[in-house]
């Protein structure tokens, strides 16, 4: 049922045509990906009388938001319109005015949004409409359909980072034919699509074992430039990795490694030389970094979002400690074997259930599938 101000509930009686505009407000949102974080990927249209007059999305960081864009490609037309946006509207002044004045301004008659904004600072622009004599009607997209489109935004524990856990993977599920052992598993479309992923993410993290036998850039190469290139982090606890690693002698962006107390002072001095930052992390146990701690570090630093691409062995940990929030998992077709290095050692996840947060597509001869873990 409509309402005069939007209430706390989700609508699950929305007319179908309300949902079918939002989901096009949805994905225009996804074009800001790599370039509006850490704010939210927002998409908004406008219609008058059954036809869209207005589209828009926030294009980059500090820019004009979606409901402006959509606001000045309406024009005239927008004066007692409907306005389909996937985030409730902001009502404070940050980069930009707040998006509830412009609509105001414009005389919209309706706003339909997607999800509430839990922020108390920019949240409560539906209210704020709605006592400004605009029909509200939201939000039409559950939690869980709000947390997937903005998963970093939505995080609720801002002690760590949101984090994302990539791995390739074979039909019988390893990552590699032998330890130690590069192995291909993916082709080049999932590959590319590893690289627009990379974008969107403050950090990309992985252990010793994938520098010393891949010796990655983890730089991003792909038709996504983001705005500010991730940082590259390493957790190195005993100083393993070499001084000559590609990701600390190419790219331009930071290189930071995670690294315990017994880590020597003379690898240490190597690795600063070469452009790293040293970062140093208690120990839990031999060749095994506090986790938690690590994570807290991160996130006191600024990340926001994480994307893990292994190996296996710190991939397991994160899980293992509950601390992977979002699961990407490239299958590729070949059977490695019982020699091969299975993607998932030791113990299975922490507690909690896994549902897919996108309809599994194939990406070239891989199949790409992805799942959230859903939150108590």
């Amino acid at each position: 049922m409509e309402t005069e101000s939007a209430g706390p509930a989700t609508r699950t009686d929305a007319p179908p045509q309300d949902r079918e505009l939002l989901q096009r407000a949805v994905a225009l949102g996804r074009r800001g990906w790599g370039r509006v974080h850490p704010n939210p990927m927002v998409g908004c249209v406008i219609v008058q009388d059954g036809e869209v007059v207005g589209e828009g999305w926030h294009r980059e960081y500090g820019e004009a938001h979606a409901e402006v864009g959509a606001l000045r490609a309406a024009g005239e037309k927008a004066r007692d319109a409907t306005v389909y946006v996937s985030l409730e509207p902001c009502r404070h002044e940050g980069k930009t005015p707040p998006c509830t004045g412009a609509l105001l301004e414009a005389k919209v008659a309706k706003l339909v949004f997607g999800a509430r904004d839990p922020h108390p600072e920019s949240g409560g622009g539906a209210e704020e409409l709605a006592a400004g004599g605009i029909r509200v009607d939201g939000p039409l997209l559950t939690e869980r359909e709000a947390r997937r489109e903005n998963p970093a935004f939505f995080h609720r524990e801002p002690e760590r980072p949101w984090t994302a856990l990539k791995l390739a993977i074979s039909l019988d599920g390893r990552i590699a034919s032998r330890p130690g052992v590069r192995t291909a598993i993916s082709g080049e479309a999932a590959g590319w699509e590893v690289q627009r992923l990379r974008a969107g993410f403050d950090a990309i993290l992985v252990g010793t074992e994938t520098v010393l036998v891949d010796d990655p850039l983890l730089t991003v190469r792909g038709p996504v430039e983001p705005r500010v290139p991730p940082i590259r982090v390493v957790m190195d606890a005993r100083g393993r990795m070499s001084k000559g690693a590609r990701l600390l002698n190419e790219g331009t962006s930071p290189a930071w490694v995670l690294t315990g107390s017994e880590s020597p002072a003379a690898w240490r001095a190597g690795i600063e030389a070469a452009g790293g930052r040293i970062v140093d992390v208690p120990e839990v146990e031999k060749d095994r970094l506090a986790l938690d701690i690590a994570f807290r570090t991160l996130r006191q630093e600024g990340v926001r979002s994480l994307l893990c691409e292994g190996g296996g062995v710190l991939g397991g940990a994160l899980l293992e400690a509950g601390l992977v929030d979002r699961l990407y998992l490239v299958v590729g077709g070949a059977f490695l074997g019982r020699g091969g290095v299975p993607a998932f050692p030791g113990s299975p996840p922490a507690e909690g259930r896994w549902v897919p947060a996108e309809p599994p597509r194939l990406l070239g001869d891989d199949l790409w599938v992805v799942f959230d873990r859903e939150e108590g």
